[in-house]
């Protein structure tokens, strides 16, 4: 904010001059003042107490006193104990009011050349199954993250590792050689993901079959519950063929291979129709079939330089102890690699690709240790930003009743939450009189922008740290903290300007400082000027929440003083334009803050 630098610079000269001292200006702390005290921002004095030698009342008096004679932005001042109300001059607001209306992404920091690279991972789905709905709130904070820190003047990479091999893989692509019948995406009608996720469940339930069988048997032969249990888990034929099938793929068997490319392909078709839908996007995708073979060459070479140890069954670990941790195991006895293993050789690779400063994975918390252990072995191997890496842990995310409709009536399918969500948005604006005089299409375009946005806003205004319940019919609401609250408001502007356009009112692009102004118009000036601030924290906590509470807190703002004040009725001419400057960068910064999580804004509603 201009006008606290400058009152900042005013206060600095205030103690030299009143008491001698030069005081560095992290010593001057200016706050918004509280609602309870007349004024703007207050000044606290008792970090200068030592210089003034006097009580705090009379050194904020004679600070107060300085100020108002030395610095055009202070009009007047109180005085309540050891603090300072300070009253901003209506020029000086009108003037920051100019500076917010001449900058388009005002806030806001543009990176340049010598920026830090920050790589975010977010996504990570498996190639055996649909997007659900904790991938809906990993992709929308990783999206919205990356926005974050691209405000903050960070250069960004925003990056996706597919799972794509793995036991659970062969699972899906053995129940479908089994019981396919060559079916595809195209002669089911099916998303490619959900076919494959169909022959995973298939895989799952004759499994399960094969395991109560074997354990009858078991038990039947003098077995205990839980022995038999498990051997008939290690010994169903099911489970054995698919672990032989992973080991045909390891060794690049070329018809295991074939299937696998073709399955994977009808799923990243999938995939790429619901990272559409949800509106997020990646500029550079890993493939955990790429990046397990770098894994094993990673730590064969932290095995050779004594980084590692392996066992007498062939398996390498690493011993953690002299971190608090234990050993963990990095190859399994015949070779194959576990996910730590991955995690290594795809910062490997990312290593090579980018000069990564900081690392951001968006995992949920049930991956807290995975990530203490990935930290400290990345460190180990001699990555820079390894001990600094960020695990940007979030909650898990159910609904009222546990479920939605879905395929296997356990998990929430995205793509059939984001089509309940737009067909809500559509109902609701219909029974609410909102389509009135439009067309079909731009009724449709409408509907999805709303029920995105009423899903994006509600997931992103909660803490990401904590668990969380969607409840879809709370989320498309039309007042109160939601998406399309902030969304009306902010098409109820557009609608404002475009009436001043038909009345032919020319919107100034600078105003004089001797324009007329209220305190309502200078609170909303002030709570515009705190965007910058918000876009800071936000960077700060990797918390899209943050930005959030500012959008509401702006346009709640902005609701209360459109009701009570006219704009477009306003008789004088000058108030009119004052507050058309005023709506139009309301209007500006809840578009822009909206972007940073990933929501678009209607031109009307």
């Amino acid at each position: 904010m201009k006008i606290e630098t400058e009152i900042c610079s005013s206060v600095m000269k205030a103690v030299k001059e009143l008491y001698g001292q030069d005081v560095p200006e992290k010593m001057v702390q200016l706050q918004k003042t509280k609602r309870e005290f007349e004024g703007n921002l207050t000044l606290v004095v008792f970090p200068f107490l030592k210089m003034s030698r006097k009580k705090p009342e009379d050194t904020a008096q004679e600070i107060g006193e300085y100020l108002v004679k030395n610095d055009k932005n202070i009009a007047g001042f109180n005085v309540v104990k050891g603090f300072l109300n300070l009253h901003i001059a209506p020029a000086a607001w009108l003037g920051l009011l100019n500076t917010i209306n001449a900058d388009e992404t005002f806030g806001e920091k543009k990176a340049t050349e010598d920026s830090p690279l920050v790589m975010i991972e977010y996504s990570s789905p498996n190639t055996n199954k649909p997007l659900h709905l904790g991938h809906v709130r990993n992709n929308l904070l990783g999206w919205s993250l990356a926005q974050i820190m691209e405000a903050n003047g960070n250069k960004v990479v925003k990056t996706n590792i597919v799972n794509d091999r793995g036991i659970h893989i062969c699972k899906s692509m053995l129940a479908w050689q089994k019981w396919g019948h060559g079916e595809t995406p195209e002669t089911s009608g099916k998303k490619g993901d959900h076919l494959i996720g169909d022959y995973y469940v298939a895989f799952d339930k004759h499994y399960k079959a094969e395991c109560e069988e074997l354990k009858t048997k078991y038990v039947a032969e003098g077995l205990n519950e839980e022995e038999a249990e498990k051997k008939a888990k290690d010994e169903a034929p099911l489970i054995k063929e698919a672990h032989e099938m992973l080991v045909k793929w390891e060794n690049n068997d070329p018809e295991v291979r074939a299937l696998w490319k073709k399955m994977n392909s009808w799923v990243y078709a999938g995939f790429d129709e619901t990272y559409k839908a949800l509106g997020v996007a990646f500029d550079k995708i890993y493939y955990e079939s790429d990046t397990y073979l770098k894994g094993k060459a990673k730590v064969e070479e932290g095995l050779e330089k004594g980084l590692f140890f392996r066992k007498d069954d062939n398996s390498v670990w690493a011993d953690l102890s002299k971190d608090g941790l234990d050993q963990k195991l990095l190859l399994r006895s015949d070779g194959t690699s576990v996910y730590m293993t991955q995690d290594i050789g795809t910062a490997e690779m990312r290593f090579k690709d980018f000069p990564i400063d900081k690392m951001i994975y968006v995992v949920g918390n049930e991956q807290n240790y995975h990530f203490q252990v990935l930290s400290l072995l990345l460190d180990r191997l001699g990555f820079k930003w390894g001990k600094e890496l960020v695990h940007f842990s979030y909650g898990m995310v159910e609904l009222p009743n546990g479920k939605m409709k879905s395929r296997e009536g356990t998990v929430v399918d995205a793509d059939e939450l984001v089509e309940e969500m737009i067909g809500d948005a559509k109902k609701t604006s219909e029974e609410l009189g909102k389509f009135t005089d439009m067309a079909e299409e731009e009724r449709n375009e409408i509907a999805r922008i709303v029920g995105l946005g009423a899903l994006k806003y509600f997931i992103l205004k909660v803490d990401a740290r904590k668990n969380m319940l969607f409840n879809p019919a709370e989320s498309i609401d039309f007042n109160g903290n939601t998406g399309p609250f902030i969304q009306y408001t902010y098409a109820r502007i557009r609608s404002i300007m475009r009436k001043a356009a038909a009345e032919n009112i020319s919107i100034p692009e600078s105003l004089a400082d001797d324009m007329p102004i209220n305190d309502k118009e200078t609170d909303l000036i002030q709570k515009m000027n705190d965007f910058g601030a918000a876009v800071e924290q936000a960077g700060k906590d990797y918390s899209p929440s943050g930005i959030a509470n500012y959008c509401y807190e702006l346009t709640k703002d902005f609701n209360q003083f459109y009701h009570d004040y006219s704009i477009l009725h306003e008789e004088d001419n000058d108030k009119k334009l004052v507050r058309l400057v005023i709506a139009k960068n309301v209007a500006k910064i809840i578009k822009n803050g909206m972007s940073l999580l990933g929501i678009e804004v209607p031109e009307r509603m």
